[in-house]
């Protein structure tokens, strides 16, 4: 079997690096450190030398405009990203495109994706549920009235909220038995809708979207059977793409420091102290990459008849949380005192480690799921 990406991933990948060369992670503040600090919007820069390399339109169709990649090429891309915790929504907008090209209807796509792919609509996904520890799909109930639908509910710490031009939001149909879910496109502006500021660990603006009486036309809500599930095992997969890339970046800079920091009259990578730890965290990071491509090909393979993904993502999950929580305190420790420093790198990374740990889910919310699914489908 061949293990190697493909020429086009790869090539995803070169131009990805191409576009982040020479991105600075900027220097926001944990707001537990410093109160009310709240990083500026997406870095529109940034996203326009995306859209100019193509890379806002890795999973969508040669119909509209896109190259017709699959995950492994987006998760490739995001793993760029994270090295320099490049502040764009690169990860929830491929996701949303994606979905509405394979499970929307032919207006939706026609209406959205190519102006997607150009990078002059900004997409979002809603996936963290009320209180961030419940399905995201149950947090909001949608409704048919006449040809229609009406959506009630909250859904919390939606990331680039203030800065999409369109949010997809999961939702449950009401009045029907558990795993009946639907895909809202909720576009700016509607009546019913309301933003309640939220800031991340990182710093990051977040948004509770407050629900009252929306009202959404047939044709913005996405009823295909599998569609949520699909989207939020895409999502997950980018999040431990985002903690692979980030704990690469992060290891490397702690063989960078401990190169050149002596003790002793000798560099303290030569201590055989530092040189452990430093291996198990390199091993973490190759678990966590196995287990990643594990999880993307499982996507990417996704036809009918296939093995469903669940299982896959769910390892990916748990390695990728307690993985990248693993090298960042490591580095931390590692670093000694100037690791601390607030206006060292190491710190914005930390930070963002600590939000991809949790995000779409803590590692022990996937150690469950897992266990679900091998009660279901007993191994032997």
């Amino acid at each position: 079997m061949d293990f190697t990406f493909t020429e086009e991933q790869r090539a995803a990948a070169e131009a990805a690096r191409g576009v982040f060369a020479g991105v600075v992670p900027d220097a926001v503040p944990s707001p537990a450190l410093t109160p009310g600090a709240v990083a500026e919007g997406l870095d529109r820069e940034l996203w326009s030398r995306l859209a100019g390399a193509d890379l806002l339109s890795l999973l969508l169709g040669e119909a509209y405009g896109g190259a017709g990649l699959d995950a492994i090429a987006l998760c490739l891309v995001l793993r760029e990203s994270a090295k320099v915790l490049a502040r764009v929504p690169l990860l929830e907008h491929s996701a949303a495109a994606a979905v509405v090209g394979a499970y929307g209807s032919k207006e939706s796509g026609e209406r959205l994706l190519e102006r997607a792919g150009r990078g002059e609509l900004v997409l979002t996904v809603a996936a963290s549920g009320r209180s961030g520890h419940e399905p995201a799909e149950l947090a909001v109930t949608a409704r048919r009235q006449g040809p229609g639908w009406v959506l009630d509910g909250v859904q919390t710490a939606v990331p680039w909220a203030y800065d999409a031009d369109l949010v997809v939001v999961p939702a449950h149909v009401e009045g029907t038995a558990a795993g009946s879910s639907v895909l809202a496109l909720l576009p700016q502006g509607l009546d019913g809708v309301t933003l309640v500021e939220q800031v991340s660990t990182s710093g990051e603006r977040l948004a509770e979207l407050r629900l009252a009486g929306v009202r959404l036309e047939a044709g913005e809500v996405i009823e295909a059977e599998g569609a949520w599930e699909w989207l939020h095992a895409l999502l997950a997969t980018g999040t431990c793409a985002l903690a692979l890339g980030l704990g690469e970046r992060v290891l490397e800079m702690t063989g960078e420091y401990t190169g050149r920091r002596e003790q002793f009259g000798h560099p303290i990578a030569t201590f055989q102290a530092v040189a452990v730890q430093a291996a198990d965290r390199y091993i973490d990071l190759r678990a966590m990459a196995a287990t990643l491509w594990q999880a993307a090909w499982r996507i990417a393979s996704g036809a009918p008849g296939a093995l469903p993904a669940a299982g896959d993502v769910a390892v990916a999950k748990i390695w990728a949380a307690e993985g990248v929580r693993r090298v960042v305190q490591t580095a931390q420790h590692l670093h000694g005192g100037f690791g601390a420093d607030t206006d060292y790198p190491l710190h914005r990374y930390h930070a963002w480690a600590k939000h991809l740990e949790l995000a779409l889910g803590p590692a022990a919310a996937y150690e469950e799921r897992l266990g679900d699914l091998l009660a279901a489908h007993p191994l032997g």
